[in-house]
C-alpha cells in the first residue's frame, strides 16, 4: 500500500488520506526521526548548523508535515475512525517532540556551535533554540526530567479531549422549532434550518443548532425570548457540569482542573512560580504582572464607555421593547434593535451585499495592490468539495499557496484559524527553496437556494483577520525555517498582521469593490456604508471589557489561582471587577475556552489586546500617508511588508515595529480607532 502521508513530493494528498494510513506513517516517520537524532548526537558529528539541519531538521520536518495533515483533517473532517487513529498516535508523537526538546546531547551540540559563522537569521534561530531547550526541560535531570515528559504527554491528551468535548457538545444539540416560534429570524437562516430539519425527517420544522451561523442570528433577531433562552442556556452550559444529564459525558470540568495543575507543576519544575511567568519568557511582555497592569489600565479607560453602553441598552429595552428586567439572552436582541433604531440599518440588510465570491475578489484586490502580488486559482487535492486552492505570485514567481475552507459543517471545529502546511525554507537536503503553504479556515453560513453564501460584516472582518495571519506566513522572505513566517515571532505580537488587516473592512475605497447585492448585483450604497461607519464603535466599551475579562481570567488562572481549588470563583471575581453585565450563575464559558485549554493561548489570551495596540498604531501609518486620498498608500504597504511581514521571526517584534514606525508603539491609535479617545458621554 502506498501511503499518501509518506508522499512529500509536493502538496499533501488530502483526498487520499484515510484513518488506516496514520499509524504506519507515524511508525515510519518516527523511526526516521529517531535515527536522525541518534546520528546528529553521536560524539563524532560536528556541531554545525547546516549539517544538523540537513539530517535532523529534514527528518523532523517530514514528521511535522505528515502529523500536521492528520491534525488538520481531525479539525475539519472529524470522523470516529480518524479520531481514533489520531488519538492512538498522539501520545507517541508528543513523546518524541518532548524528548527531542529536552535531549541533553542535542542541547550540548547547539551550545557548542560557533554563532559567528552563522548568518543573522540562523543566529536568531540558534538563540531561540537554546532558550527553547531550557523551557523544554533540557537542563532537568533524572526523575524531574521524566516527570516533565509525562506532563507534556498528559497535557496533549487532555487538550485533545477538551477539544473533542467542545465539538461533540456543540454538535449534539439541536432544537426543532415550530413555525410560530421563529418570528424575526432571517429568511436565509430559516431556509437552512428548514432543510436541515427535513433531512432529519422533521418536515415543517426548523432545526436550530449551536453552530455560529445559526446561533448568533437567533440570539440577535428571534422575537421569542423563550426561544433565545433555550439556545442561550444550551450554548453557555456546553461541555460543563450545568449541561443536561444526557450530555454529561462532555463535561470539561475535571480536564480543566488537571490541565491547570499540570501547567503549574511544569512551571515549578523549570524554576518558575507559576505558568503565567513561564508563559511570558519568550514573549514581548516582561512579566505576568506587566500583563495584568496593562489589562487593568485598559479596563479602567474602557469602563466609562461600557457603562454608557449598558445604560443606553437598559433605557431602550424599557421604553421601546417593554423589557424592564432584561435577561442574559435578551441583550444581543436588544443590542441589535437599538443599533437598528439608532443607525437606521440592520445586519441583515448589510449582509445581502456581501456575497462570499465578491468579498473574496475585493480582498484579493487590496492584497494585490498593497503588497504587489498576484493571486490566482490553483489546483491541489482537497478534503472537501467546498475547499478552494490559490497561489500568490510576484513578477511571475511563486511566493506561496493557500487552501481556503469557508463553510461551517458537522465534524468541523468552530471558530476560524490559520495554520501552516509547510514553511518557507531553503532546504539543506536539496538546496532548493521550499515555498510556504497555509490553511485558512472559517465557519461561515453556506449558500442556500442556489445563491452564493452571504457573509455578515463580522464574517468579512474574520476573513481579513485570518488572511493577515496567512500573509505573515506566506510573504516571508526568510530562508531559515525556524524563523520564517510566523515561526519564532513572539506570541503577543503574532496577532499584529491579522488585526492590521481588519482595518481595511472599514475603508470605503476597499469595501465598495467587494459588494454586490445577492439579488440585484447593486454595490453597497454609500449611505448604508456611512451608517455602518457611524455604528462601528457601537458597544466598543462593552466589547473591550469582554475581551479583557477573558484575558484577565486566563492570566489570573495561571498565576494567582491554586489548581487544587475550584476555578469558577476566579471567573466570578474577574467578572465582578471587569464586566458591566453579569451573566447568570449557570454560565460556564470557561468550559469551551478552547484558546487556552486546547490552543496556544494559555496565559497568552492577552495577546489579542496587546497586539491590537501594535496593529492600530501600524495602521495609523497608512492613515497618515493617505491624508486626503481615498487609495491606500502602496509605498507604505511596501514598507510594512518589508519591515514586518517579510522578516517573520528573524528579529524581535519590537525591532520590526520600530523599523516600520520609527518609534515604539503607542496606545493612542487603538483608543481613537475604538472611539474611546475622549471622555465618555
Amino acid at each position: 500500500m502506498s501511503n499518501p502521508l509518506l508522499d512529500f513530493t509536493d502538496l499533501p494528498l488530502f483526498d487520499q488520506i484515510r484513518a488506516e494510513h496514520v499509524a504506519p506513517a507515524v511508525d515510519a516517520l518516527l523511526q526516521q526521526a529517531e535515527q536522525a537524532l541518534e546520528t546528529v548526537t553521536a560524539p563524532a558529528f560536528a556541531a554545525d548548523w547546516s549539517a544538523m539541519a540537513g539530517t535532523l531538521d529534514v527528518a523532523t520536518e517530514r514528521l511535522g508535515r505528515a502529523w500536521g495533515a492528520v491534525s488538520h483533517l481531525n479539525s475539519v473532517m472529524d470522523t470516529p475512525e480518524l479520531r481514533a487513529a489520531y488519538n492512538a498516535a498522539l501520545p507517541r508523537v508528543t513523546e518524541f517532540w518532548t524528548r527531542l526538546g529536552a535531549d541533553e546531547r542535542l542541547y550540548a551540540k547547539y551550545k557548542a556551535m560557533d554563532a559567528s559563522r552563522l548568518n543573522a537569521e540562523q543566529q536568531q534561530a540558534l538563540r531561540n533554540a537554546i532558550r527553547n531547550f531550557v523551557l523544554s526541560g533540557a537542563e532537568l535531570q533524572g526523575a524531574a526530567k521524566e516527570r516533565f515528559a509525562q506532563i507534556q504527554e498528559r497535557q496533549a491528551e487532555l487538550s485533545q479531549k477538551f477539544s473533542e468535548n467542545a465539538l461533540d457538545a456543540t454538535d449534539a444539540f439541536a432544537y426543532f422549532a415550530s413555525a410560530d416560534e421563529v418570528a424575526g429570524i432571517p429568511a436565509d437562516v430559516l431556509q437552512t434550518a428548514a432543510q436541515a430539519a427535513e433531512a432529519d425527517g422533521r418536515t415543517g420544522q426548523y432545526k436550530l443548532t449551536l453552530k455560529m451561523p445559526c446561533y448568533l442570528p437567533v440570539m440577535q433577531f428571534a422575537e421569542r425570548s423563550d426561544l433565545r433562552e433555550k439556545l442561550y442556556r444550551a450554548y453557555v452550559t456546553r461541555a460543563s457540569d450545568q449541561a443536561p444529564a444526557e450530555a454529561a459525558q462532555y463535561d470539561n470540568t475535571a480536564l480543566i482542573r488537571e490541565i491547570l495543575a499540570l501547567r503549574r507543576e511544569e512551571a515549578q519544575l523549570l524554576g518558575y512560580p507559576n505558568f503565567g511567568e513561564l508563559s511570558v519568557v519568550p514573549k514581548m511582555a516582561g512579566s505576568a504582572g506587566e500583563v495584568v497592569r496593562f489589562l487593568r489600565d485598559l479596563s479602567r479607560r474602557a469602563r466609562p464607555y461600557a457603562e454608557q453602553d449598558v445604560a443606553d441598552l437598559r433605557a431602550f429595552a424599557k421604553s421601546q421593547l417593554g423589557l424592564a428586567e432584561p435577561q442574559a439572552w435578551d441583550w444581543p436582541y436588544i443590542g441589535e434593535k437599538l443599533k437598528e433604531a439608532r443607525y437606521a440599518f440592520s445586519e441583515q440588510e448589510v449582509k445581502q451585499y456581501f456575497t462570499a465570491p465578491k468579498v473574496l475578489a475585493g480582498l484579493f484586490q487590496i492584497i494585490e495592490t498593497l503588497f504587489e502580488v498576484q493571486i490566482r486559482r490553483d489546483t491541489a487535492p482537497v478534503w472537501h468539495p467546498a475547499v478552494e486552492f490559490y497561489r500568490i505570485e510576484r513578477g511571475g514567481q511563486l511566493v506561496g499557496q493557500f487552501y481556503l475552507d469557508q463553510p461551517a459543517r458537522t465534524g468541523k471545529r468552530g471558530g476560524a484559524w490559520m495554520d501552516d502546511v509547510r514553511a518557507r525554507w531553503l532546504r539543506p537536503d536539496t538546496s532548493r527553496l521550499q515555498t510556504p503553504v497555509a490553511h485558512l479556515v472559517c465557519n461561515f453560513a453556506d449558500g442556500v437556494g442556489g445563491k452564493p453564501p452571504l457573509l455578515t460584516h463580522d464574517d468579512v472582518i474574520t476573513l481579513f483577520h485570518e488572511f493577515g495571519h496567512g500573509l505573515h506566513h506566506m510573504l516571508t522572505q526568510v530562508n531559515e525555517r525556524d524563523v520564517s513566517g510566523i515561526s519564532g515571532v513572539e506570541w503577543d505580537a503574532v496577532e499584529l498582521p491579522s488585526q492590521f488587516m481588519e482595518n481595511f473592512c472599514w475603508e470605503w475605497s476597499v469595501l465598495r469593490h467587494m459588494t454586490a447585492h445577492v439579488d440585484t448585483g447593486e454595490p453597497l450604497p454609500r449611505a448604508l456604508f456611512d451608517k455602518m461607519l457611524a455604528a462601528k464603535n457601537y458597544q466598543a466599551g462593552m466589547q473591550t471589557l469582554r475581551q479583557i475579562e477573558f484575558a484577565l481570567f486566563d492570566m489570573l488562572l495561571h498565576t494567582e489561582h491554586d489548581p487544587a481549588d475550584d476555578f469558577m470563583p476566579v471567573l466570578q471575581r474577574v467578572r465582578e471587577e471587569v464586566a458591566v453585565l453579569q451573566p447568570p450563575a449557570f454560565s460556564r464559558t470557561a468550559h469551551t475556552f478552547s484558546h487556552i485549554f486546547a490552543g496556544g493561548y494559555a496565559a497568552g489570551y492577552y495577546s489579542y489586546k496587546w497586539a491590537e495596540v501594535l496593529s492600530a498604531d501600524a495602521y495609523a501609518a497608512f492613515e497618515e500617508a493617505q491624508a486626503g486620498s481615498d487609495q491606500p498608500s502602496v509605498e507604505t504597504g511596501r514598507r510594512y511588508r518589508q519591515a514586518i511581514l517579510e522578516v517573520g521571526g528573524s528579529r524581535p517584534a519590537m525591532e520590526s515595529f520600530k523599523a516600520f514606525r520609527g518609534r515604539e508603539p503607542q496606545l493612542d491609535a487603538l483608543l481613537r480607532h475604538q472611539g474611546m479617545a475622549g471622555t465618555a458621554a
